[in-house]
């Protein structure tokens, strides 16, 4: 279902080594595994995320799936879903539009005809994951135990980045502004660009505020992040803020997520919730 937590998990997918891809039209699903898993790409992990904004006849993906079985491997079909009431809190939170909503139809008919659509998908599911009490910590976390995917019992952090206007994400336990450093979104060619792009990169790193903060609230977190691991804590989130959670919080999110990764911590996560 759209909204389920299908692009949560596969972020998830991706910081495992997983060679992912969404919204890959159906019909390409066995001539994409084909190509991935030839020998000299020895590509072995793969994870295809598939949604009603898929043009292919996803009544045919059981026959696309079994071509995928013909070829020695075993693919699995997991259905992320979640109640009505869920998925209309998650796209109020959000803001998106809903992939069937260009059809005219108010959000909770939308969401009632892709139910309907995709009933028989989830009947064939191998597991259907539901996500309606979960947040993004837990989320993930039920991907890699359900999957089987769990490495170690280590704390799993998420870098979230946000928009002050659209208020301070709920599950937050560190909150940093970053809306005293300068901002790309009065350079026109950085304005539609996001803090993942190297050009926007690039301007931040060759401000001396921001690399000082950087390493300010780098050494911050590798004092405490270690203390909240001795508790009886699983999950911690490290939120950064900006005006337009587009930019400055994104890249601040990116980088001291991949400063995390370099200190050692295993299950680490980034969320752009203005962005994702």
């Amino acid at each position: 279902m759209s909204g389920g937590g299908k692009s949560v998990a596969l972020n998830t997918f991706e910081d495992l080594g997983f060679y992912c891809v969404d919204n890959l039209p159906a019909e390409l699903l066995p001539e994409f595994v084909r190509t991935a898993t030839h020998p000299e790409r020895a590509e072995q992990k793969l994870a295809v995320g598939i949604d009603m904004r898929n043009r292919g006849d996803l009544a045919k993906l059981p026959e696309w799936l079994s071509a995928v079985g013909a070829m020695g491997l075993q693919p699995q079909l997991v259905f992320f879903d979640a109640s009505d009431e869920s998925l209309l809190r998650r796209y109020a939170d959000t803001r998106r539009r809903h992939p069937l909503t260009h059809l005219g139809l108010a959000l909770a008919d939308a969401i009632a005809l892709e139910r309907q659509a995709l009933k028989p998908l989830r009947s064939l599911a191998d597991m259907v994951l539901d996500t309606s009490d979960l947040n993004v910590h837990q989320l993930r976390h039920r991907v890699l135990t359900e999957l089987g995917l769990t490495r170690d019992s280590s704390l799993s952090l998420l870098f979230e980045s946000f928009a002050y206007r659209r208020g301070l994400p709920a599950d937050a336990d560190f909150v940093f502004d970053a809306r005293s450093l300068p901002n790309p979104h009065w350079d026109p060619r950085l304005k539609p660009l996001s803090g993942r792009d190297a050009e926007v990169r690039a301007y931040l790193e060759a401000r001396p505020e921001v690399v000082e903060y950087v390493q300010q609230v780098s050494a911050f977190l590798d004092t405490w992040l270690p203390r909240m691991q001795s508790g009886t804590r699983s999950y911690v989130t490290v939120a950064f803020g900006c005006s337009g959670g587009r930019h400055r919080s994104v890249y601040l999110a990116e980088t001291l997520a991949s400063h995390a990764r370099e200190r050692g911590w295993t299950e680490v996560a980034t969320f752009h919730r203005e962005l994702d």
